[in-house]
């Protein structure tokens, strides 16, 4: 899991995209609790104290059902669309906020400063989806193509598109593949 230890660079697109995406994956996990939540958004750069409880958490896991569909979006077109109606439903009026001075301005699409969990986390990670999918037009990101994982990532930077999470998820299905193939097929 990424720090940022830059206070600016944990407000950038990459870095909120990443946070929702850290998320999502968090939340997917029916172990997790409120302080493995609370852990992953101080490591996304949240000032302490982050105090979560167990309804946020339910919350937000419903939230991130929503988000999730997004990351695994088949085209630009197709999450433009789910981005769209989380947008409609989910967010206020976007504006500028440097939390009484103690961030860089950065933009909110929520609707307060002091927003809970749930609306905050569907706000900025629709607003960071939303950016990316304008700047790249398309995906702004994947669900791992491991049939095992099922983590989503965020698809960001040049070069070929990825497919999977990480290089251990790449690797362990390469690996596969290969034994598959060296493995007889029938008598």
């Amino acid at each position: 899991m990424p720090v940022l230890p830059d206070r600016s660079a944990r407000h950038s697109t990459v870095a909120m995209a990443l946070r929702t995406a850290a998320l999502v994956n968090a939340l997917a996990d029916p172990a997790a609790g409120a302080d493995e939540i609370a852990a992953v958004l101080l490591a996304h750069g949240e000032p302490a104290p982050v105090d979560v409880t167990a309804e946020d958490v339910t919350r937000m896991r419903a939230a991130a059902v929503h988000l999730r569909e997004v990351f695994a979006a088949d085209s630009a077109d197709e999450a433009a669309a789910l981005l769209n109606a989380l947008l409609a439903a989910h967010t206020g009026p976007l504006r500028l906020t440097s939390h009484a001075g103690t961030a860089p301005w950065h933009p909110h699409a929520d609707t307060a400063d002091d927003a809970p969990w749930t609306p905050w986390f569907l706000a900025s990670g629709c607003l960071a989806l939303t950016v990316l999918l304008w700047e790249r037009q398309a995906p702004p990101g994947r669900t791992c193509a491991s049939v095992s994982c099922g983590r989503v990532f965020v698809a960001h930077g040049s070069g070929p598109e990825r497919r999977y999470c990480s290089r251990r998820c790449a690797t362990r299905e390469r690996v596969a593949a290969h034994r598959r193939s060296r493995t007889p097929t029938g008598p």
